[in-house]
């Protein structure tokens, strides 16, 4: 797990070499205007729905004594949830609208390094975009399934440090699971990619962590998210399928 994680990481260490020699960045500029106007839109409601939060959660002190300060415990809790939540669905928006334009960028990179012969299924556009809905909103279920209990387990002392912890690591494998299935869409039908990523969460984790990290940087963390990642996840996707294929090769050939 660890070692597929250090792979998820470094892997993002030579792509924007990568990314100019195949003159990728061509296919990222709507991408690129998807998520900093996504950014925007749910930065913007964030902002105005965290005091809102924040007055509902004050509701729960009755006492008279320490209501403004639980009020204002209340509003950064309120805030924290709505980034959380925020982050969660800024990622699968972007992932799912972005599918047909980042699908070829993973098989152009395909290209490059296995050539015209590497067999793969052919795709439309409209059947990459479905699939993106698909996957997104699958995972968007689960991971609020997931994040709904840590957030709550933040409100005990101590404890919820550890929550912050898992909370980076839920969103960083669901993040580097996006990014992964725009290679696995060619090669896997929808449950056989989800076994793939479950098999390889390391480099799922490794991924998404960077893209998490990536998204504090203001404006042009945004705007460069996809790409980088897109390219990262790609390399490390097709070197496993690759690997994968040499195995069922060679188990075909001790077979007969």
């Amino acid at each position: 797990m660890v070692k597929n994680i250090l792979k998820g990481i470094k892997a993002y260490g030579g792509t924007f070499k990568l990314i100019g020699r195949l003159g990728l960045w061509k296919y990222f500029g709507i991408p690129m205007a998807i998520s900093f106007l996504t950014a925007v839109l749910i930065g913007f409601s964030a902002w105005g729905l965290s005091d809102n939060l924040g007055a509902f959660i004050s509701k729960i002190w009755f006492w008279e004594w320490g209501a403004e300060t639980f009020r204002t415990i209340s509003d950064f809790i309120g805030a924290l949830i709505i980034i959380a939540l925020g982050l969660i669905l800024y990622r699968h928006i972007v992932m799912a609208l972005s599918a047909p334009f980042m699908s070829p960028v993973s098989e152009k990179i395909e290209k490059h390094f296995y050539g015209e012969n590497h067999s793969h299924r052919n795709t439309s556009n409209a059947e990459q975009l479905w699939r993106g809905i698909r996957i997104n909103v699958r995972n968007l279920l689960m991971e609020l399934l997931l994040t709904l209990p840590i957030i709550l387990i933040g409100f005990i002392p101590v404890v919820g440090i550890i929550s912050s912890v898992l909370l980076f690591l839920v969103q960083s494998y669901y993040a580097g699971f996006g990014n992964m299935d725009y290679t696995l869409e060619r090669h896997y039908k929808y449950a056989e990619s989800i076994e793939f990523v479950k098999r390889n969460r390391g480099l799922a984790i490794g991924n998404g962590m960077v893209f998490m990290l990536m998204l504090l940087i203001p404006v042009i963390g945004i705007i460069l998210v996809l790409p980088l990642s897109v390219t990262a996840a790609s390399t490390e996707t097709l070197k496993v399928l690759e690997t994968t294929k040499q195995i069922g090769f060679n188990r075909n050939l001790d077979k007969n």
